[in-house]
């Protein structure tokens, strides 16, 4: 679908979104899924955005049985060069990919030694975008697909925030 160009990132993010993501371990065929709540809230400091992440993991046990039990992550975004981007990075500050849905910038890539994830987002409306993340190499073979939907103010149900 083709949607007008976005034109600022940060104002497009801001609020909070459920999270619903796919977890699929190609190296052993396990398959999780995650299920929560993302909040995008500002930086009183520099324009940026921080990402806070939680929710329940679900992953089978090597008993045969299934693990479920809170998650979560953190980390921070900054403004970058054009409104239509922002950099995130750890909690710590290290650097960690660029987040744009523009075409030719809907893809970015990190280094964890040994293994690359690469990621590309795309937006589905005004109110849902998603993004997967490609995880290759020695240690982990990984696909993570996350669907994200706005929450209206004050509610844990998505839909418009209008």
């Amino acid at each position: 679908m083709n949607f007008p160009p976005l034109t600022d990132l940060r104002a497009y993010l801001l609020g909070s979104w459920s999270v619903d993501r796919t977890l699929w371990d190609r190296s052993s065929g396990a398959r999780g899924t995650f299920t929560g709540v993302t909040r995008f809230s500002p930086r009183d400091d520099d324009g940026g955005l921080d990402f806070h992440e939680e929710g329940t993991m679900r992953w089978p046990a090597p008993d045969g049985g299934s693990f479920a039990g809170p998650a979560s992550r953190d980390y921070m975004l900054q403004p970058a060069d054009s409104p239509d981007a922002m950099d995130m990075a750890f909690p710590d500050g290290r650097p960690f990919h660029r987040m744009s849905f523009r075409e030719a910038a809907s893809q970015d890539q990190h280094w964890c030694d040994p293994d690359t994830y690469r990621v590309t987002y795309a937006r589905r409306g005004p109110d849902e975008f998603s993004y997967a993340w490609d995880v290759q190499g020695p240690r982990k073979d990984l696909l993570l697909e996350s669907t994200l939907r706005r929450l209206r103010p004050g509610s844990d149900e998505p839909g418009s925030a209008a």
